[in-house]
């Protein structure tokens, strides 16, 4: 049986410990954190071994879960892949495009797998959402957060939006042809609100807003198609699809008549979806879809190449932005 340690057990990596060691596809060996005292409590809470160096758990286990803080993704990843150690690795993949193809590059000549933290590919209302979504021409997402510190050692672009360039990029499958985006840091000396404007060489756009120092919270990403609109709300975790009405030929005569005696919500159907079916949390199906890749051999659900053409979309963004800011302070 796969065996698997967690590196990093602060907020987000506790939970991944949590969860790890009540799977029943895999041994949780332990964890390690630079914080000793954190690292003994989180080890004592889920019957775990705590190891006093990261070099210590690499040796004992098969697979590692990076759950630290962005800056130093490349450094430890980099070590476990040396060692054709498995590694699950928190989004974004690296700070750099440079690092993450560097990494990408090592898991292939070691025949070991990467898989990225996207969680958004397993939220219950994007699984919901996928059968509905076919080729979207206009996708526009909003991703507004209250201020917190954890994620500012990066930009927001980095830390937030990814995680909507990553589905958007899920789901159009077309080459990115051209990038505007603008921002600015308000709290950090970083990026903290961004837009972006993608555009795809099969015509579709893409506009994503992002935002950390929010007074409000929202989470939404709504995807325009031929015949149909698909609204989905992180939050609410519901999704609604309104589509052309398959009565619709029947009214547009009297439309096109002029008649004014007919209902406008004849013309489409609603259907509201929620996610109550769906008993397994985001995170949970997100390992797990990891020790099934390596057991099985199959191309983890979001690989590093996925992780790398996110980081190479960011970066895009942010060095737009950047661009912009410099000509803002030249004038």
């Amino acid at each position: 049986m796969l065996k698997i340690g967690v590196v990093g057990v602060g907020h987000l990596g506790r939970h991944h410990a949590r969860i790890l060691s009540t799977l029943s596809n895999c041994t949780m060996i332990g964890v390690y954190d630079k914080d000793t005292k954190r690292c003994k409590e989180i080890a004592n809470e889920f019957n775990l071994a705590s190891f006093d160096s990261y070099e210590n758990l690499l040796n004992n286990v098969d697979a590692v879960d990076i759950a630290v803080t962005t800056t130093y993704h490349y450094e430890l990843a980099k070590l476990a892949l040396e060692q054709k150690k498995h590694v699950f690795i928190e989004k974004p993949i690296t700070t750099t495009v440079e690092q993450g193809e560097e990494l990408v590059a090592l898991a292939k000549a070691n025949n070991v797998k990467i898989q990225v933290g996207h969680i958004e590919r397993f939220n219950p209302v994007i699984i919901k959402s996928a059968g509905l979504i076919g080729t979207p021409l206009f996708i526009e997402s909003h991703r507004l957060h209250k201020f917190n510190h954890r994620g500012t050692d990066v930009p927001v672009v980095l830390d937030l939006m990814i995680h909507d360039i990553d589905l958007i990029l899920s789901f159009v499958k077309s080459d990115l042809v051209d990038v505007q985006a603008s921002g600015i840091g308000i709290v950090t000396k970083s990026i903290d609100i961004a837009n972006a404007r993608l555009e795809f060489a099969n015509g579709a756009v893409a506009n994503i807003t992002t935002s950390r120092i929010s007074m409000k919270m929202e989470r939404k990403i709504r995807f325009f198609q031929k015949n149909a609109y698909i609204s989905v709300n992180f939050q609410d975790k519901e999704v609604v699809a309104i589509r052309k009405s398959k009565d619709l030929k029947k009214i547009l005569p009297a439309i096109l008549l002029g008649q004014k005696n007919f209902n406008p919500e004849d013309l489409v159907e609603q259907e509201i979806i929620t996610t109550e079916d769906i008993v397994k949390d985001a995170l949970t199906m997100e390992l797990e879809s990891f020790i099934e890749a390596i057991e099985n051999d199959t191309r983890p659900i979001c690989n590093g190449e996925d992780g790398l053409q996110a980081l190479r979309v960011a970066q895009r963004i942010i060095d737009e932005i950047n661009r912009h800011i410099l000509l803002a302070t030249d004038k």
